[in-house]
């Protein structure tokens, strides 16, 4: 069987569905979903008798066992010996997902120095990494590196691939084509960047190019300790957002749902951004604009030191300003934000919580959680390879 057979059926990431099924489906949608239902239900809970599987799903045994059968066929899932505890009768034998007996390439273009990658296992741990210095290279030149490293990931692999995953700066449709990406030089030809066809017929592998900052959602939806309704803001190059509502990734009508970035931020003008505007939340927050600005204000005086914290305050109140109507029209429970430490935990982060909190109503949202991800510097490439599972199996 091959890595593009493995998917039987649509599902999560790439079309908004919700990412973990939980329930029977109707007749026509049954077979499929079902499948996803096992599969998710022992990537959550790990290893479970057929016994097991059938009480935790609520399908008949008949089921359970057909499907099982044809998962093991399919080097999906595979039985891990017998039940260690003393029950009556004969033990029943273990199942669990096949966790060694695939891989998925995760692929991070969000940082304005380096493109990113890593070959990790199915529980989203990075087995293999490698970076390419990205020197500055826009348009075709960014997209030859992106095929190089893919194919870099793809050779260093040590058992068969579920797929490839890439998040992407900018704003990207379900077919994968990067539509805008300024910071990339994406589109080349004005019609749109087909990064996911691009590394598919260069790999033959499948394919799913997403946004960096809902792959990023994703990572702290599958890996982190996301709430129920949350967003997720990314910090680097450019400043986006993923959100995941009820469980379902929001994308928007035009692909553009978490595009903030380019949200003009204030009354009161700002530097000019590189959309074409003045004032953008990105001329106020993106990494390589704080870097500046605080390496302008100096370091190691009294006065030096003041003004950087202004400057990490006045970003922080901007990204406030930004969310407070989000966070008041969804209701989140949460912000997570993910980017620099050094930059975004701190002054940054606390300015932004106040602002948030005294812009919008404190019944509501005065419990409202903002904090760092857990996930490190890894987030997007993890994020990337959710993408593959839900996508190719249905699990998240």
């Amino acid at each position: 069987m091959s890595t593009a057979e493995v998917h039987r059926g649509s599902s999560g990431f790439a079309n908004g569905r919700a990412l973990r099924p939980s329930a029977k489906s109707l007749p026509e949608h049954a077979r499929g979903h079902n499948r996803s239902l096992v599969l998710q239900t022992l990537y959550g809970a790990g290893t479970l008798s057929r016994a097991d599987l059938a009480r935790a799903t609520g399908l008949t045994r008949v089921t359970i066992s057909d499907l099982v059968a044809e998962l093991m066929v399919e080097h999906l899932i595979v039985e891990t010996g017998q039940r260690d505890e003393a029950r009556p009768g004969k033990p029943a034998t273990m199942l669990d997902i096949n966790r060694g007996g695939y891989q998925i390439v995760g692929i991070d273009l969000s940082d304005y120095a380096v493109f990113r990658g890593a070959v990790l296992d199915l529980d989203g741990v990075v087995l293999e990494r490698v970076e390419v210095p990205l020197d500055g290279a826009t348009g075709p030149q960014a997209t030859a590196k992106v095929v190089a490293l893919a194919e870099r990931l793809v050779a260093a692999a040590s058992v068969p691939l579920l797929g490839i995953g890439v998040g992407s700066p900018g704003v990207v449709d379900l077919s994968g084509t990067v539509l805008s990406a300024p910071n990339l030089g994406w589109p080349s030809n004005g019609a749109g960047e087909p990064l996911q066809a691009t590394l598919a017929a260069a790999t033959g592998l499948p394919v799913i190019v997403a946004n960096d900052a809902n792959a990023a959602a994703l990572a702290e939806h599958s890996f982190g300790g996301a709430l129920s309704d949350m967003m997720l803001v990314k910090v680097g190059h450019g400043v986006g957002a993923g959100l995941i509502i009820g469980g379902t990734p929001l994308f928007g009508s035009r692909f553009a749902a978490g595009e903030i970035g380019h949200v003009v931020v204030g009354t009161d003008g700002g530097a000019a951004c590189a959309c074409g505007k003045v004032g953008c939340l990105e001329t106020w927050l993106a990494t390589p604009r704080l870097d500046a600005a605080l390496a302008a204000a100096g370091d190691g005086t009294p006065e030096a030191d003041a003004e950087r914290e202004a400057i990490l305050r006045c970003a922080g109140e901007r990204l406030g300003i930004a969310l407070a109507p989000v966070v008041g029209a969804l209701d989140l429970a949460e912000v997570v934000l993910s980017g620099p430490v050094e930059l975004l935990d701190g002054p940054l982060a606390e300015a932004a919580i106040e602002t948030l909190r005294s812009r919008t109503m404190p019944t509501f949202h005065g419990n409202l959680v903002l904090r760092m991800t857990a996930l490190g510097q890894d987030i997007v490439m993890r994020g990337a390879a959710a993408m593959v599972l839900s996508a190719q199996l249905g699990v998240s």
